[in-house]
């Protein structure tokens, strides 16, 4: 091999050297920034193909996707004075690396512990001001938009900013779930014996009215059974009125007539009389002028 081409060669091994220490590619989901003794050049939004000097330029990525905190589980106490476990997480993201930069540093994953710091005093502060029926109810939007604002804007000087704010479980203390099941079941307990009360009363509710209809209706039942009784003994009377003045000879042999079959019609009647009682002088002479 020539000298020359040995020449070139090395030149082209130079030229890959330098070109390599002075061009970088930013992906679509990360920003960076360009760093030169520690002091910031510039930030670099845009991905692609970028370059900067060798050697004394360093590249510090940062990724732009939603990142996640989790929280652990934090005690707190609620406005009722409620003490309820409570486990978060956060979604946030970089918005302004230099300002990220500048207040943490080049590591990402050195924000974590701040902001479960703040998140948590976010959350006893606000929690602490709400009843446990707000938390489990729809009002929690509510709250955790509050939650979301106080972090906000505590974390605003950091080039961060915080997407949601998420309580992903709320869950009372042990030793306070059993006193909240056996308040619950005595509250069932009460209901249930009020419920059997109600029953009660309207059972003998009904039954009272029922009485009270029967009652009525046997008393209505009556009176026209006595009207309807009393008109037809008016009428049996007039008729034997009626009767009695056609001809009174009659109606009374007929009248004793019948008197004689009540008596005698069983067989077993006994009278003890004297031959010229009036009871019986009929059956031994009829009255005289009987059907003229």
């Amino acid at each position: 091999m020539s000298r020359n081409a040995i020449v070139g060669v090395v030149l082209l091994a130079i030229v890959a050297i330098v070109a390599n220490a002075s061009l970088f590619t930013v992906a679509q989901t990360e920003q960076a920034l360009v760093v030169q003794f520690g002091e910031i050049v510039r930030p670099i939004e845009k991905p692609g193909l970028h370059a900067k000097l060798p050697l004394i330029q360093n590249v510090i990525p940062f990724d732009k996707r939603l990142l996640t905190v989790e929280l652990p589980g934090e005690e707190v106490i609620l406005g009722d004075q409620r003490r309820l476990i409570v486990d978060s997480v956060t979604v946030f993201r970089i918005t302004d690396p230099l300002l990220f930069y500048q207040a943490v540093g080049p590591v990402p994953d050195a924000i974590r512990g701040r902001l479960n710091s703040i998140v948590t005093g976010s959350l006893r502060r606000v929690l602490g001001t709400n009843k446990l029926i707000d938390v489990l109810s729809a009002d929690r939007e509510r709250i955790m938009s509050t939650i979301r604002r106080e972090v906000n804007t505590e974390m605003k000087n950091f080039g961060i900013t915080i997407d949601d704010v998420r309580i992903r479980r709320a869950d009372l203390p042990q030793e306070n779930t059993q006193a909240v099941l056996s308040r619950m079941k005595s509250e069932r307990q009460r209901v249930a014996a009020q419920a059997r009360a109600e029953g009660a009363e309207a059972s003998q509710r009904i039954r009272a009215d029922a009485e009270r209809e029967r009652t009525v209706l046997v008393a209505d039942a009556r009176a026209k059974a006595d009207e309807l009784r009393g008109e037809g003994e008016a009428q049996a009377t007039e008729i034997y009125a009626k009767a009695f003045g056609q001809d009174p000879g009659f109606f009374s042999f007929w009248r004793t007539l019948q008197g004689y079959r009540t008596v005698f019609d069983s067989g077993k009647a006994r009278l003890v009389v004297t031959p010229d009682n009036d009871y019986l002088k009929m059956l031994q002479a009829p009255p005289e002028g009987l059907g003229k």
